[in-house]
């Protein structure tokens, strides 16, 4: 496994925000086999040794939370932009003519539309479990018509129960969106199932160290689950390699982000809708006391430049489809709901 360190000394407009955002970060790269080593939130899915990846997440309030923050989101994605920047960087280096394009977790469409403009021939579908970002997603429409680009199809969907027949996708990409699956491994079936079996899955998500100064920070104040837990990137790999996705590879950067003032972390996180969604998160009302506390604790994360850090553990994968494996579409779910007519769209 080897590490690379990124340095920016030279920080463009793309890494500054107006309040003064900044990006570094350290890569991890290895190749992945089979022998790895706040809102209401409820347990959708029990949490078993089979099945340590379930569980965690309530659909129903993130698909809320992100439909609240639609109108507003892409003033604040610069961390998304950022990530799924560098996710299509590492799909222009591969030699693809997809005709059926998937975006899951597609938000405001912003990726869908790159995906149109960059194979322009593909039929191109973004799906998202927020009716309030397909709603915009779709609004935006109107911007590849303008420079003479047929327009993306946009559906309200749960990424656990995609509207697509089997074995009919050349290409899934997911831009920070596995984060939020309350069962991984259904996901990963699913996304097996709808692969053709020369298709190619792509995605990034986020890992455990994930804004790992704001948990150490909530860690001095109290034992709560204050941030999002998410999943380590072995784990994510042996996923992949159980819903039989073919020489799955992942890669690992921890990208770190700089603030003028603790707020506007906070500012950036409520701004996406992307709060605390784990099980285990404080209720109730945060007292001025133990908020001043984990401010102070804080504090000692600053940077020689007076700035406050974030991390985010970013998690890159890629895989192929299984042309030995066939998933029954009856294993995900997916026959219940309603199918896409591509030849139609």
């Amino acid at each position: 496994m080897n590490n690379d360190i990124i340095n920016k000394n030279s920080i463009s407009n793309k890494s500054v925000n107006d309040s003064g955002r900044r990006v570094s970060g350290e890569t991890d790269l290895s190749k992945h086999s089979s022998n790895t080593e706040e809102n209401s939130i409820t347990e959708a899915n029990p949490i078993t040794e089979e099945n340590p990846v379930a569980g965690k997440i309530n659909k129903q309030n993130v698909a809320k939370s992100f439909s609240k923050a639609a109108a507003d989101y892409d003033k604040f994605a610069f961390i998304q932009r950022e990530i799924g920047d560098r996710l299509f960087d590492r799909l222009s280096l591969m030699t693809l003519q997809p005709k059926i394009i998937l975006d899951v977790g597609c938000g405001t469409g912003h990726y869908t539309r790159a995906l149109k403009k960059h194979y322009r021939k593909a039929q191109v579908h973004g799906v998202d479990i927020a009716p309030g970002m397909i709603e915009l997603a779709d609004d935006k429409n109107g911007w590849l018509k303008n420079i003479g680009i047929k327009q993306c199809h946009y559906h309200c969907s749960d990424m656990n129960q995609l509207p697509f027949d089997d074995a009919s996708v050349d290409l899934l990409f997911s831009n920070l969106a596995l984060q939020w699956s309350d069962d991984l491994q259904a996901t990963f079936a699913e996304f097996a199932r709808v692969l053709k079996p020369e298709g190619l899955i792509i995605f990034s998500t986020l890992g455990p160290d994930t804004l790992i100064e704001l948990k150490k920070a909530w860690q001095a104040v109290d034992q709560s689950t204050h941030v999002n837990q998410f999943i380590d990137m072995h784990i994510i790999g042996d996923e992949l390699i159980k819903a039989g996705v073919a020489d799955p590879v992942m890669d690992m950067e921890k990208l770190t982000f700089t603030y003028s003032s603790v707020a506007d972390v906070f500012k950036d996180l409520k701004g996406i809708g992307a709060h605390n969604m784990n099980a285990g998160r404080h209720t109730g009302l945060m007292s001025k006391g133990k908020w001043q506390a984990m401010l102070n604790a804080y504090d000692n994360f600053k940077d020689e430049q007076g700035l406050f850090p974030a991390t985010y553990e970013t998690i890159f994968g890629h895989g192929w489809g299984n042309q030995f494996k066939s998933m029954s579409a009856n294993q995900t779910g997916a026959s219940d709901v309603y199918k896409v007519s591509l030849e139609k769209n």
